[in-house]
């Protein structure tokens, strides 16, 4: 399920922290596991969440196509199943693609390599509200409403996911640079 490969996979560890001057009991305390990885290893980490992103998009779009062969009636309560674990999917890889925009941006001192991790979150926050928008006009009461703007979306997906793949190569290029 991909809701929780992803959980699994972002989670953050706990550790005992130290116990404090008083004596009070030991603290968990979180860990962000790439916190001393080599610049190599975080880039490695997006491409990886990008591969995760991917798996969730072809979810969503099975989803949808399932949802639309369904019906009438169309079996909704699945469909929003299916959208709610996809959504959980995104947002845990947006925590994460976060967590290495913050690390390069500040203790790794990397504002190239920061920004292009920023480019690729804003430009998969775009696809994602892209294709829910498609998905949305493809159902059964608004099929046939407007052709020309189902177009036009598709060809911003295309497009958005070209400046993905550009921003991604940018960001092993420029990384290999840094390192």
């Amino acid at each position: 399920m991909i809701i929780t490969e992803a959980a699994a996979e972002s989670a953050v560890p706990a550790v005992p922290g130290d116990v404090e001057a008083t004596g009070a009991p030991e603290r968990e305390q979180l860990v962000w596991p790439w916190k001393d990885a080599a610049i190599r290893a975080l880039v490695q980490r997006i491409h990886q969440l990008q591969a995760e992103r991917a798996q969730a998009f072809r979810r969503l779009d099975e989803g949808h196509r399932q949802y639309l062969s369904s019906g009438p009636p169309y079996d909704f309560p699945r469909y929003r199943s299916t959208v709610h674990e996809v959504t959980q999917a995104f947002a845990a890889a947006s925590r994460e693609v976060l967590a290495v925009e913050a690390e390069l941006a500040g203790p790794r001192a990397q504002p190239l390599l920061a920004s292009h991790v920023r480019r690729l979150q804003q430009l998969e926050e775009t696809r994602l509200a892209t294709v829910a928008l498609l998905q949305l006009m493809g159902t059964p009461e608004l099929t046939g409403q407007d052709n020309l703007q189902m177009h036009r979306l598709k060809m911003k997906v295309i497009k958005t996911m070209e400046a993905i793949s550009d921003v991604l190569q940018d960001l092993r290029f420029d990384a290999e640079s840094a390192e």
